[in-house]
């Protein structure tokens, strides 16, 4: 599914406008957004959390030359399902 397509089943189970769903889609997303950039984590009980997580600086090897390369540290989003999404999927 695509987020056109996500805006469509969205508009039909909540009974909104395509143009209402897509605003309430990107509002969620945005609200998403900022809430990782400023370090806090998401939490949707029964769905999952959304959070940052701090990957350190580390030292890799280019597997053709294998010349070392250093890698930044950096922050990358994750998501950890919930128990009432994992047991709805089984």
């Amino acid at each position: 599914m695509n987020k056109s397509e996500l805006i469509v089943a969205l508009a039909q189970k909540a009974e909104l406008s395509k143009k209402d769903a897509e605003k309430a889609l990107s509002a969620f997303v945005d609200v998403v957004t900022d809430a990782l950039k400023a370090g806090d984590k998401v939490q949707l009980v029964g769905f999952g959390t959304f959070e940052s997580k701090a990957r350190p600086a580390r030292i890799a090897r280019n597997p053709r030359t294998g010349e070392e390369i250093k890698i930044e540290a950096t922050k990358a989003a994750s998501f950890k399902v919930g128990k009432a999404l994992k047991d709805a999927i089984k």
